[in-house]
Formats: C-alpha cells, structure tokens, sequence
C-alpha cells in the first residue's frame, strides 16, 4: 500500500495524473506519520528522564530554592511547576511524547517532503535532493534546540518582574505548550532560508530578486517573531529574529553564487524569450579556396581533339 506510485509510472519526466499525485502524498504523509508515531511511542517509554531534561533549565533558573528564599536571606521571585487536574500527568505525557516524537523525527518527514516534490525539478537538479534534506534536518533541529537553550532565560526574566510578595504557578500543560510552540515555531523559522535556496535552484527566484527584498524581509522577520514567540517578550523575540536575519543574507549569499555558476555555463539564460542573444561579429580569416577542375563533355559534342568547335568548355547538360 505504501508502494510509491512513481515507481509504477514510466513517464521519464515525472509526469503524472492527478489521481496518481494525490495517492503519492498519501503514501508520503502515511510514512511521515507513522515515523512520528514510532518515535512518539519511544518517548513515552523514557517519559520521566525527558521531562527532566526540558524542565531541568527552567527550574534551576527560577526554581523556589528553601520556599523562596535566596542564599544570602533575601526573598526573590520564583517559581514552581505543577500538575494542575487529574487527568494532566497523562495529557502532559502525550503531549511532550508528541513534540519529542515529530522534532526527533524531522530527518524522515522532511525527506518525505522532499522526495515528494523533487521530481517537479529536472534531472540535473535532482542531485541535491540529499543535500537539502541534510540541510533541513539539521537547520530545524537547530531552530528546535536554540528554543530549549532561551526557554530558560526567558522564563527568568519574565518571572523577573513578579513583585517580591508574590509567588508563582506554572501549570505543567500551560508550561509545555509554550515550549511546544517554540519549537516548532524556531525550527519551522530556520527553513525559510532552505526554501529560499530551493526556489533559487528551482528557477523560481534569483538572488538579485532576493537580496532587493531585504529591507521586506527583515521587517517581516521581525513582525513574525513578535507575533510568534508565545511569551512576546522583546528578548525572546530578538533571539529569534537574529538568527533567521543571519540565515536570509546566508541564503541569499547563496543564490547569487549558483546564478553566478548559471551564468558561466549559459550566458543567455537569463534572456527573455523574445529577447536576441548577442552575436559574434568578430571577423575571421577564410582559408585558401580549393580549385575545382571543368566538368568533361560528353563524347558527342566534343571533336577529335577533346574540343567543341575548336574551344574547350562545358557541356549543355551543365
């Protein structure tokens, strides 16, 4: 069932009808998704040491040490996780089995992904179908991982500004949504510069085209972040957009070299279609003609000697 439909097509250039493309994504989407499940059902059994390792951070930047009260006597904000419901403890065990499960498993569904939409391209873009999703894999796991590093200094500040008399809640859920959120949206963030890439290599989009929306581009990158980062705070938020900043000019950087390859092996590719290439004018040397020897005549138009009325010449037929 899972057989890929491009395997039973002949069509050398990938083309397929529609029924064939729509059974083709289902075949993809049912490995992507029993590739999460697998890994979801592996983070269920190491459920206790995983959740010790998200919170761990966080609790030992604004952990309640002794009820609340510092090494050197003073009192200071802080806080406290805690299971808020009886059915949570199992809710929250499906919901970080189910981050785990799709952030370990970003290699397999992004080349699902990938392997998906390469035969779009043409044969000789297809050799960097691995290095995309080489690329990807990392670039999101990254993302994944920059959101667990902030996560507790982001906590630290906004617990930072509880008044000394106070004292705080988080409840677990409301905890690892938030840092469910992160990750998806700081791993999902670190692909744009990969999709950039991608539509340069495609032919969609040229680097000139890309670098010119700079100023766009670092605008929206900055509205994205302040209205995707869960806690809005202006750190959180700037850990963030730094990044993918730094990761668009790197992408960009990128596309002006592969036009710049395009350009050497194909001086007109960038030519409109109605649009002349340019000629070589440049004259050249013409080699010495070759002499070419007089047709013979035909034996009854010529005389005795080889001739016709005394000349030698052509014949009519001529």
């Amino acid at each position: 069932m899972l057989k890929s439909a491009r395997n039973q097509q002949k069509d050398p250039e990938g083309r397929m009808p529609l029924a064939a493309h729509l059974r083709e994504l289902r075949n993809r989407l049912l490995k992507s998704v029993l590739a999460i499940l697998v890994v979801t059902v592996v983070a269920m059994w190491q459920y206790d040491p995983i959740a010790h390792f998200i919170t761990g951070p966080t609790i030992a930047a604004v952990g309640c040490p002794k009820g609340g009260v510092s090494a050197g006597g003073q009192p200071h904000p802080c806080a406290e996780i805690v299971a808020n419901g009886f059915i949570a403890p199992f809710t929250i065990m499906l919901k970080l089995s189910l981050t785990v499960g799709l952030v370990a498993a970003s290699p397999l569904w992004l080349y699902q992904l990938w392997a998906f939409l390469a035969p779009g391209l043409h044969k000789h873009e297809k050799k960097y179908a691995l290095s995309f999703v080489a690329a990807g894999a990392p670039l999101f796991l990254g993302g994944a991982y920059l959101a667990y590093a902030v996560l507790p200094t982001t906590a630290g500040a906004l617990v930072g500004l509880t008044p000394s008399d106070w004292s705080n809640l988080f409840p677990a859920d409301d905890f690892f949504d938030i840092v469910t959120r992160m990750v998806l949206v700081f791993g999902l963030s670190f692909e744009l510069p990969l999709l950039l890439v991608l539509l340069n290599f495609g032919g969609v989009l040229t680097g000139k085209r890309v670098l010119s929306w700079w100023r766009f581009m670092v605008l929206g990158i900055t509205i994205f972040a302040a209205v995707a980062t869960p806690t809005g705070d202006p750190l959180t938020m700037s850990l963030l957009a730094a990044p993918i900043v730094l990761l668009y000019f790197g992408a960009v950087g990128i596309c002006l070299f592969n036009d710049r390859r395009r350009r050497l092996a194909n001086p007109d590719r960038e030519l409109a279609d109605d649009e002349a290439s340019e000629l070589d004018l440049t004259p050249t040397d013409i080699e010495a003609i070759e002499p070419v020897a007089p047709t013979r005549m035909l034996p009854e138009q010529a005389d005795g000697d080889g001739t016709k009325d005394g000349r030698r010449g052509y014949d009519d037929v001529t």
